[in-house]
C-alpha cells in the first residue's frame, strides 16, 4: 500500500482533483451538479492499525509499501516489501497520534506485553474514547493481564489482547461514538475489530445528507441493505414511518440493535440476512421463520437504501432495487457504482449527487446518489 502524503496546503487542489474526475466519469448519466464534502485535511481517522517492527532494543509502528523493481522482457518483475517507520501518522486521529508514542514507552522496558507483539490497533472517537487492541505471535497468560490492566490505568484506554484463539477483553470491546447531525445527537456503539466509518466528521456529512434527500417520507417505509451497526438506520429512521434493515455479519446485527435501544428508537427492525436472500424473501421467493417474523406484507416500502461494499450489486439486486420509488446509493467504489447505474438509471433518473471525501491523499472517493423513479 502507498503510505498518505498529508499536505494541508494542498488538500483543496487534492480535493478539486477528485470533484473533476467523478465529474467526467459520471457525466454520461446526466446528473445534477456534484455536492462535494470536503474532510479535515489531517487527523481524520478514527480507527488505524499498524505493525510492530522489532529492531534489538527498539521497536516502532511499522507500514509497508511494495516496490516493483525493472526486470528484462522476459522476466517478471520483483516485488519487494519496504518497511516505514511511522513515529507519528497524520491522518490519524489526534488522540491516536497522542497514543502511539505513549504506548511504545510504556511497554518498550516490560518483556511481558513486549515480547512477540506483532500488531497494534487503535480505535478512537471525536470525544477521545479510546480501544487499543494488541495482537501478539504467543499465548496470553495471567501475567499478561496482569500487566495489561496497569497499562490500560496508566494511558487511560481500553485494552483487548488476542493471539491465536485467544481474545482477551479486559473491560469492554467497543466504544460509543457520538455525532451531533442538524442539532441531533447520534450514539453509536462500534465493536472492535468490526467496521465502522473510519472518518467521523465525513459521517457526519453523509448522514445529514442521506437525512436531507429523504425528508418527507413519513408516510412509507424504508427498506435497508448492508445496514452494518446501523450508521445510517439510526439517524433516517425519523424520516420513515418504519424501517426494515438487514446485514449478514452477527457482531454488526448485534451492534445496530444496541444502537437503536441507545438511541430510543422503536420503528426499526434489524435482521440478519444477506441482500441477496432478503430480496427473494421481498419477491416471495424464500420463506421461513425470520421471513414471516418480519411481516413483510405490513409494509409499504417506498425508498430502498443501498451501502454494499466495494463490489457493488449484481444484476439481480439491481434488478429489484428498481422497483422502489426511491433509491439511496451509497458507494465506497466509483466504478462499480457505475456499472450499477447502466442498470438503475434504465427506470430512474439521479436527482441528487454527492462526493464525499472519505480518504484525503488517496484516489479512493465516497459518493452518495438518490434516484428517483422516472415519470
Amino acid at each position: 500500500m502507498a503510505i498518505p502524503v498529508v499536505d494541508p496546503a494542498r488538500y483543496d487542489q487534492q480535493l478539486e482533483a477528485k470533484r473533476e474526475r467523478i465529474t467526467r466519469d459520471f457525466a454520461r448519466f446526466s446528473p445534477p451538479a456534484l455536492e462535494v464534502y470536503p474532510s479535515p485535511p489531517s487527523h481524520y481517522r478514527q480507527r488505524c492499525e499498524f505493525r510492530i517492527w522489532h529492531e534489538g532494543d527498539d521497536l516502532f509502528y511499522a507500514m509497508f509499501e511494495i516496490e516493483q523493481s525493472e526486470a528484462g522482457p522476459e522476466e517478471p518483475k520483483k516485488r519487494t516489501k519496504r518497511v516505514i517507520r511511522l513515529d507519528q501518522y497524520p491522518v490519524a486521529s489526534r488522540r491516536i497520534n497522542e497514543l502511539m508514542p505513549a504506548l511504545l514507552d510504556a511497554i518498550r522496558d516490560v518483556p511481558l506485553l513486549r515480547r512477540k507483539l506483532f500488531q497494534v490497533e487503535f480505535l478512537t472517537t471525536l470525544a477521545g474514547e479510546a480501544l487499543v487492541t494488541l495482537v501478539y505471535h504467543r499465548p496470553l497468560d495471567e501475567a499478561w493481564e496482569a500487566e495489561a490492566r496497569r497499562l490500560q490505568e496508566t494511558l487511560g484506554v481500553m485494552i483487548i489482547g488476542r493471539a491465536r484463539k485467544q481474545r482477551l477483553v479486559l473491560e469492554r470491546d467497543h466504544v460509543w461514538e457520538r455525532l451531533t447531525v442538524e442539532g441531533r445527537e447520534f450514539v453509536y456503539q462500534q465493536v472492535e475489530n468490526s467496521f465502522t466509518q473510519p472518518n467521523a466528521e465525513i459521517c457526519r456529512s453523509m448522514l445529514a445528507w442521506a437525512r436531507e434527500v429523504t425528508r418527507g417520507s413519513q408516510a412509507g417505509d424504508l427498506v435497508e441493505l448492508y445496514c452494518g451497526n446501523g450508521n445510517f438506520t439510526v439517524a433516517l429512521a425519523e424520516n420513515f414511518r418504519r424501517v426494515l434493515a438487514t446485514e449478514i455479519s452477527r457482531t454488526a446485527v448485534a451492534s445496530a440493535r444496541e444502537n437503536l435501544t441507545a438511541n430510543g428508537l422503536d420503528n426499526v427492525t434489524v435482521g440478519r440476512m444477506s441482500a441477496e436472500e432478503f430480496a427473494a424473501a421481498l419477491q416471495g421467493e424464500k420463506g421461513g421463520r425470520r421471513v414471516a417474523e418480519w411481516a413483510l406484507d405490513d409494509y409499504d416500502f417506498t425508498t430502498v437504501l443501498v451501502d454494499p461494499p466495494r463490489a457493488g450489486l449484481d444484476e439481480a439486486s439491481c434488478r429489484q432495487l428498481s422497483g422502489y420509488e426511491r433509491i439511496v446509493y451509497i458507494s465506497c467504489n466509483p466504478d462499480t457504482l457505475a456499472d450499477n447505474l447502466e442498470r438503475l438509471t434504465e427506470t430512474h433518473a439521479i436527482t441528487r449527487f454527492a462526493l464525499f471525501d472519505q480518504f484525503p491523499w488517496t484516489h479512493h472517493c465516497e459518493c452518495g446518489v438518490l434516484l428517483e423513479r422516472r415519470g
